[in-house]
């Protein structure tokens, strides 16, 4: 069995070691090269990968994303930072690299995947949603990609479905008590040390609450997402946003 050629760029970091540790784990992937800030995608190219992983900063990703598909090999993405008009340019990157992959993942936890679909269900049948998210107080982004599309996803079915606006009369509030609005959902951010990643979505109704909550405890816990990802990107030309395709769920709107 040909195994697929896989580099890791920010291999030095936490979800790098991690998934390096998993790739060299497969019995059809091969680890040919580990990139950290002192290397380049062209470490990556050299090496022969066929499938970069990048798990690197919101301020690096964009470039590393062009130069990997510059230099034909596909991508999976689990860096935060992605919004509307990111995920557009990776389109066009991809539009001019015809038989090239991206997979950008808000999130490779299975459970994480399966929450936003839960709660993409529940949003038109109840008034009031909220979300909060905790991670570790090393992360340098608030809110939390997954929260953000967790909160896309819900205002966009609430907006399908022409649910009113949640019922909010709040008229004074220091600077953030009510979180940021993500398409008119309020989104709390918590950082702590001891965290990993951790998402609750509420949603309430007069009379009852429901809570869905995922919790991730160890990094290995987001790597079964990630190796599908590696598996599947090649199969996938142009852009896919999330695990849901690549299991068999609808995807987000």
């Amino acid at each position: 069995m040909t195994s697929v050629k896989v580099a890791v760029i920010g291999a030095a970091g936490r979800m790098g070691q991690v998934t390096c540790a998993a790739i060299e784990a497969a019995a059809d992937l091969e680890l040919v090269a580990r990139v950290d800030r002192a290397g380049s995608v062209a470490d990556a190219s050299t090496a022969g990968a066929q499938v970069v992983v990048d798990f690197t900063v919101p301020d690096a990703v964009m470039d590393n994303v062009e130069q990997a598909l510059a230099m034909g090999m596909h991508v999976v993405v689990g860096t935060s930072g992605f919004d509307t008009d990111r995920l557009a340019q990776v389109r066009a990157m991809t539009d001019a690299g015809p038989g090239l992959g991206v997979v950008v993942a808000p999130n490779f936890a299975l459970g994480a995947v399966l929450l936003m679909r839960f709660a993409r269900e529940a949003a038109a049948h109840f008034a009031s949603v909220e979300i909060v998210e905790t991670h570790h107080p090393d992360k340098v982004d608030a809110p939390s990609g997954t929260a953000v599309h967790t909160a896309q996803v819900i205002a966009a079915a609430r907006a399908a479905a022409g649910v009113d606006a949640a019922p909010d009369d709040t008229t004074t509030a220091l600077p953030g008590a009510r979180g940021a609005s993500v398409d008119g959902v309020p989104v709390h951010s918590v950082r702590l040390r001891g965290a990993v990643a951790h998402e609750e979505v509420v949603l309430g109704n007069a009379g009852e609450i429901l809570t869905l909550r995922h919790d991730s405890l160890d990094r290995a816990g987001f790597m079964p997402g990630v190796l599908l990802a590696v598996r599947e990107v090649s199969n996938r030309p142009g852009l896919t946003v999330g695990l849901e395709p690549l299991l068999g769920l609808p995807s987000a709107p």
